[in-house]
């Protein structure tokens, strides 16, 4: 890639996460995403098992200060259509300079790369999201040739409401998780994902790195509903301490919400979110925050409705064929 005269352009490595915690925060400044993290969240990102960071990662550098990155993710797995994901940012006073996008021309490339090596007998498609709002982010993308794809929702909710009433049903036990659920949630999580859209199982390695392994994941804001041994239904939570620092409010963020085929239409995962929602605000949460396909086919949208979330953003999720 030819980039413009005086930007250094290298592979991200540990050392820079202080940088990148000050390029992600300029950037939510300016775009308002509902995204703040601190350089250990970055530095654990930076940990994901299908990351080769000399390859994946890159870093833009005018001097000392990181003002663009991206990375490409790909999948161990494939369904119907290989999803290279990416994710990346100028930083705002360096953007309309084209930038962006020799960025996003780089995570393309990349992003073909990758999908020829892993999984060229499959169709593949680059995914990149952005907010609804971010005009620049939807011309840039436009302009390369991606379309609109799915969209989400971001929902938030007050914990100083009350919440309505949601029983188990009798026989099944609800339970703060603990590492002895570990392999049963798993289970749980990639059958009750299997039918929602772009959903590829991950390795064992990195659906752990993403989930019950993260430093964000709260193990005792996250409640199970059992079957014997059997992961019924589930709701994972997670907060991010920089998130707090930056806003003044203490927010869990439900990460997963998920119930097995042969235990749906029985309010499982409405009993525990309800159990979630109740002891967030027990412990000193002030805010729960949730996102959802807007098409997602389990009804979750509702679900989420009737428990007093409001939709606060709209996110586009875009994607580019590869050829």
């Amino acid at each position: 890639m030819n980039w413009p005269e005086g930007i250094q352009a290298r592979p991200i490595d540990k050392g820079d996460v202080e940088a990148w915690a000050e390029l992600m925060a300029a950037k939510e400044r300016a775009d308002e995403d509902g995204e703040n993290f601190g350089a250990e969240d970055l530095a654990e990102e930076l940990e994901l098992p299908h990351l080769d960071l000399a390859k994946d990662t890159i870093g833009l550098w005018s001097g000392d200060r990181m003002i663009g990155y991206g990375i490409a993710h790909v999948r161990a797995n494939v369904v119907d259509v290989d999803r290279v994901n990416t994710e990346g940012t100028i930083d705002p006073e360096w953007r309309r300079k084209g930038l962006g996008t020799t960025l996003m021309r780089w995570l393309i490339q990349r992003a073909g790369e990758l999908h020829t090596t892993a999984h060229p007998e499959y169709p593949g498609l680059v995914g990149a999201g952005a907010s609804s709002t971010n005009a620049g982010a939807d011309r840039l993308l436009r302009n390369l040739g991606f379309e609109e794809a799915r969209y989400f929702f971001d929902m938030r909710r007050p914990l100083d409401q009350p919440v309505p009433p949601a029983p188990v049903p009798d026989g099944l036990r609800l339970r703060a998780y603990d590492t002895s659920y570990e392999e049963a949630l798993r289970l749980a999580h990639f059958e009750a994902f299997s039918d929602h859209w772009g959903w590829t199982p991950p390795t064992t390695d990195a659906w752990r790195a993403r989930n019950v392994g993260s430093r964000a994941f709260r193990g005792a804001q996250s409640y199970c509903v059992l079957d014997g041994d059997t992961v019924a239904a589930y709701v994972n939570g997670y907060e991010w301490e920089a998130d707090t620092e930056v806003t003044g409010v203490r927010e869990l963020y439900i990460g997963q919400v998920g119930t097995r085929r042969a235990y749906r239409g029985r309010g499982l995962a409405r009993a525990a979110l309800a159990k979630v929602l109740a002891k967030a605000a027990e412990a000193g949460y002030q805010r729960a925050a949730l996102g959802v396909d807007a098409d997602n086919p389990t009804g979750a949208l509702g679900l989420y409705e009737g428990l007093g979330f409001v939709t606060h953003k709209k996110f586009i999720s875009y994607q580019l064929p590869l050829d």
